[in-house]
């Protein structure tokens, strides 16, 4: 289950971004976005490539500098106009846990090596503690046999999978998955969603950038359609895909779904 961070009074948001501003060089990324997401719920991050989706969800997690903006994560709140402190940084990191979109996992290390390094080295958990959690962890997702095998021995739907136990790993009270199934040949697609939809029915607190819109219908509580560094569109799945008020919206879910409707 997720970990306890102190949070923000009852109804209030878990995360709350405002006015977010990035540029990289003169490609004004993110032009003003506000985003929240409540606690415990799963908020899916839709638009076309280069829209900024990723750009905030690395922004949630320090990986990225916003130029301007707000961001509060539970209770911890910054401006993002000013440099970030160390322990602000390191908070940002105990908070929330990223899977990448291409599995970034160490080639030199076992699946069980790069589980633990985390909790290991930066979290400094005791190490029987953290061997005992990434192997029930790595049971949980059906990869525990694999726990001394290298990355290059696995499939990609599995090397995703220990990207994913590598997140749960840190306990961080929030999971960011930036296009977790885009580099996966379409067999194995499902083993990692089925994965992120059952963390989702646990009630973790997860921000989603996703082309898999039929797991954005189905498992997201909100929706957000991104397109030129702005949210375009949000609301909840029935909303946004089936009754779009933006035709800009509408455009993108037309060219997803493909000629046929599909």
């Amino acid at each position: 289950m997720p970990s306890d961070l102190p949070g923000a009074p009852a109804g209030t948001p878990f995360v709350e971004a405002r006015g977010l501003h990035k540029s990289f060089g003169d490609n004004h990324v993110l032009r003003g976005v506000d985003l929240e997401i409540a606690a415990g719920s799963v908020h899916a991050l839709i638009g076309p490539s280069g829209s900024g989706k990723t750009t905030v969800l690395r922004s949630l997690n320090g990986l990225e500098s916003p130029e301007a903006g707000t961001l509060r994560i539970g209770d911890l709140e910054l401006d993002l106009a000013r440099p970030r402190t160390r322990a602000e940084r390191a908070a940002l990191h105990r908070a929330s846990a990223m899977v990448f979109q291409q599995h970034q996992l160490f080639p030199h290390l076992s699946v069980l090596g790069n589980v633990t390094i985390g909790p290991l080295r930066v979290q400094r958990r005791p190490r029987d503690e953290v061997m005992a959690d990434a192997l029930a962890l790595l049971e949980r997702v059906g990869l525990r046999e694999k726990a001394d095998a290298f990355p290059s021995s696995l499939s990609g739907g599995q090397q995703q999978r220990v990207g994913i136990v590598r997140a749960l790993a840190l306990q961080p009270s929030m999971l960011l998955f930036d296009e977790p199934t885009s580099s996966l040949d379409p067999e194995l697609v499902g083993e990692v969603l089925a994965v992120m939809t059952e963390l989702a029915r646990e009630g973790w607190t997860m921000a989603v950038v996703t082309h898999e819109l039929g797991f954005a219908r189905e498992v997201a509580d909100q929706v957000s359609f991104f397109a030129d560094g702005v949210v375009v569109e949000r609301g909840t799945p029935a909303q946004l895909f089936d009754a779009p008020q933006h035709e800009r919206t509408q455009r993108f879910l037309q060219r997803m779904r493909g000629p046929f409707g599909a």
